[in-house]
Parts: structure tokens; C-alpha cells; sequence
């Protein structure tokens, strides 16, 4: 399996995962525990990962992530983080 990577984020959601959970008024841990909670398997390591873009995201945990925000898979993937409409 051939993964790209741009050289600078494996991942194109870390900064709207962090905008959307410090919106929320979580920490990466309470973020993870909420999502273990919904059976899922993260971590704040996991998280933290996630938002410093260390970290390859599968298509399921971007759903995942969506759905926990309440926010569809295109605002997520698409468009710039400081022009999107997540607040």
C-alpha cells in the first residue's frame, strides 16, 4: 500500500479537530474518553497525533470524528481552516 504524505502533515483534518474540540471545551483526554465511551479506539496520544498531523487518518475515523462534532466529512476534508464554516 503506497500512503502519500505532503512532508509536512500525514493528515488534512489535525487543525479542524483541534479547533472543533477546543470549541467544545474538551481536552485531548476527555475528547479520547468520550470517544471510548462510543466504543472507539482513541487515545489522547491518539488525538494529540491526530492534530499535529503526525498522523495518518483512516476514512472511518474521519467519520467517526464527523459525526462525534456533528459536522459532515466535506467540512472536514475540504477548504481552508480559517475560511470553513466551523467555529
Amino acid at each position: 500500500m503506497k500512503i502519500y504524505w505532503n512532508g509536512k502533515s500525514k493528515n488534512i483534518i489535525g487543525a479542524k479537530i483541534k479547533k472543533l474540540r477546543k470549541n467544545a471545551g474538551l481536552t485531548q483526554k476527555a475528547l479520547a474518553e468520550k470517544l471510548q465511551l462510543e466504543g472507539q479506539e482513541f487515545s489522547d496520544l491518539t488525538i494529540l497525533r491526530i492534530e499535529q498531523g503526525t498522523r495518518f487518518v483512516p476514512d472511518y475515523e474521519v467519520a467517526v470524528l464527523a459525526d462525534f462534532f456533528g459536522v459532515t466529512t466535506d467540512e472536514l476534508l475540504k477548504g481552508n481552516i480559517e475560511n470553513d464554516s466551523i467555529h
